[in-house]
């Protein structure tokens, strides 16, 4: 099941968040050989998990994770501005209607349907606190993916070539593009939103903006 968690919560989900940081170890360094920091525990944590995040992570029947996400609002410090900001010609992305989502992460475990899930988690973030845009960096190998995904981005910039080559990416909400991810997914909308209930109580306000905007 999806679970959306802020980081001030992780400690009350210590299995989920100690698997979680490890995988991204496992992921980012290990098979994809980026230089992150990984800690004595082996866990995966930068600047960003210290600013309270919203993780949006499949959790398994055992309780541990099995792929996750990570969003911040772009009216604070984001990887977007601070790291890659001349994917954006100098302009900082800075909007409570756009949100990052950074550190993409699947287990050894997953399975080809994780994939969907996590980004029907991250469009129902969008649908129900009334955002407009995600904002990402992302390698050329990932467009085949998005495409699978029925969640594409419109690219904004653009460095390197053939195999290195990085994009900025925006992705844009609809009610349609909501729908054609959960079919993607194969998860009910309505399951989807019971996920999301359970996480906000019912009604969900937005950090960024009021539900009434």
């Amino acid at each position: 099941m999806l679970r959306y968690i802020y980081g001030h919560d992780l400690n009350n989900h210590a299995l989920l968040a100690r698997s979680m940081f490890r995988d991204r170890a496992d992921q980012f360094r290990t098979r994809l050989g980026w230089e992150v920091q990984v800690d004595a525990q082996g866990e995966e944590r930068d600047e960003y998990d210290a600013l309270d995040p919203l993780y949006v992570i499949w959790e398994m029947p055992d309780g541990r994770h099995c792929g996750s996400m990570r969003f911040l609002p772009t009216t604070g410090p984001v990887m977007v501005n601070d790291v890659f900001l001349e994917l954006a010609g100098g302009v900082p992305v800075c909007s409570p209607l756009i949100w990052e989502c950074t550190r993409f992460c699947l287990s050894r475990k997953a399975g080809g349907s994780v994939a969907g899930a996590l980004t029907l988690g991250g469009v129902e973030i969008m649908r129900n606190f009334h955002l407009r845009h995600f904002a990402g960096v992302f390698d050329r190998r990932m467009v085949r993916v998005y495409r699978g995904l029925g969640f594409c981005p419109e690219v904004i910039g653009s460095s390197g070539e053939g195999r290195e080559r990085i994009c900025l990416g925006l992705w844009e909400y609809s009610p349609e593009v909501y729908l054609r991810v959960a079919a993607k997914a194969g998860i009910a909308p309505e399951l989807s939103q019971l996920w999301f209930d359970r996480a906000f109580g019912g009604v969900a306000a937005s950090p960024a903006l009021p539900l009434t905007a």
